[in-house]
This record gives C-alpha cells, sequence and structure tokens, in this order.
C-alpha cells in the first residue's frame, strides 16, 4: 500500500478472516484513513456528489462513520448527528433496533438533533445488509427528516442492502462482490 498505488480506494481496505465472529469477513477502514491520500480521494469524492445538493445535517453512525460525516458536514457547511449505540449519548435520545449480519443493537440519538424538515445526508463507513442504515432512517423518521442520500465509502453489494434502500440515493465509493 504506497503511493504510487494511488489509483484504486480497495488497495487502501484491509479483509480480516472471521472478526467478529467465524464466517465474517471484516472490511477495516482504517487501513484507508491512515493514508492521507485515501482519506482525502474519499472525502473529495462524496463531497463532489453532494455539492449541489441542500443539506441541513449530516447523520453519521458510530464510530467510523464519525470519520467521513464529520469531514463531509465540514465540506457541505452543515451541522453534524452522531448515532450511537445505545447508552453511549448523555441527554435524552430516541432509538430504534436493527440486525446486524451476526447480531441485534439498538442505536440512539439526541431527541433534539434534527429539526422537522431538515435535509439529512446518511454516512456510514459500510453498507452490507442495510440493517443498520434503516435503523437511522426510522430514527430520522420520527423527525419527518428528509433524507437527501446515504454515502458509504464500501459496500457489499452481494448482502442486498441497496435493495432495502432504494427509496433514496445511495452512493458507495467501493463495491466489494463476493463478500
Amino acid at each position: 500500500m504506497n503511493k504510487k498505488k494511488q489509483g484504486c480506494l480497495r488497495d487502501y481496505i484491509r479483509s480480516i478472516p472471521d472478526f467478529p465472529k467465524k464466517g465474517i469477513v471484516f472490511y477495516d477502514i482504517t487501513t484507508l484513513i491512515n493514508h492521507p491520500w485515501a482519506l482525502r480521494k474519499s472525502i473529495s469524492d462524496l463531497t463532489k456528489v453532494y455539492k449541489g445538493v441542500k443539506i441541513d445535517k449530516v447523520v453519521a453512525v458510530e464510530a467510523r462513520g464519525f470519520v467521513f460525516g464529520g469531514a463531509l458536514a465540514y465540506k457541505l457547511g452543515a451541522g453534524l448527528v452522531l448515532v450511537r449505540k445505545k447508552g453511549k449519548l448523555p441527554f435524552k435520545t430516541v432509538s430504534a433496533s436493527y440486525s446486524l449480519e451476526y447480531g441485534v443493537n439498538e442505536l440512539e440519538m439526541h431527541a433534539d438533533a434534527v429539526n422537522k424538515g431538515e435535509n439529512i445526508l446518511i454516512v456510514d463507513d459500510l453498507l452490507a445488509t442495510g440493517g443498520t442504515i434503516e435503523a437511522v432512517i426510522r430514527l430520522l423518521d420520527k423527525f419527518k427528516a428528509k433524507i437527501k442520500g446515504i454515502a458509504c465509502v464500501i459496500e457489499l453489494p452481494d448482502l442486498k442492502g441497496r435493495e432495502k434502500l432504494k427509496k433514496y440515493p445511495v452512493t458507495s465509493l467501493v463495491k466489494i462482490e463476493g463478500a
């Protein structure tokens, strides 16, 4: 992963078999964000897609989504909303549960983080089954927010998450087939 391979973001994503449990391949973006060119390219490419779209808030999903969400909010002149696992936020929250490829979890966001009718961009590092982002959408529906797009660095098309989200424009930078 040296600078001569700058043309392909996929080269900066580490695959870790059998994590978090046997049979799952974990796609690690820490190796991507560790390389200045790959991080800049990711943020630049996502910014280009949403530059002309009115975005009031970027809603970023814990934890790796925070890296991209913060940078995109800054670039788009939007606010940033953090969606976290249950029990991590200190103020009154709203919550939604979801299923992962390997279990069930619950997400929360502050009850005052989004105003009715705001234009939202949802950001996460990975789109797999779509369950996490579906839960975020359910949270945002409580505020009658307008979801203008969903942005992910990695997409695993074989897991058909995009199909669950077909009501919304979805952008992914790297598609990994056969995952």
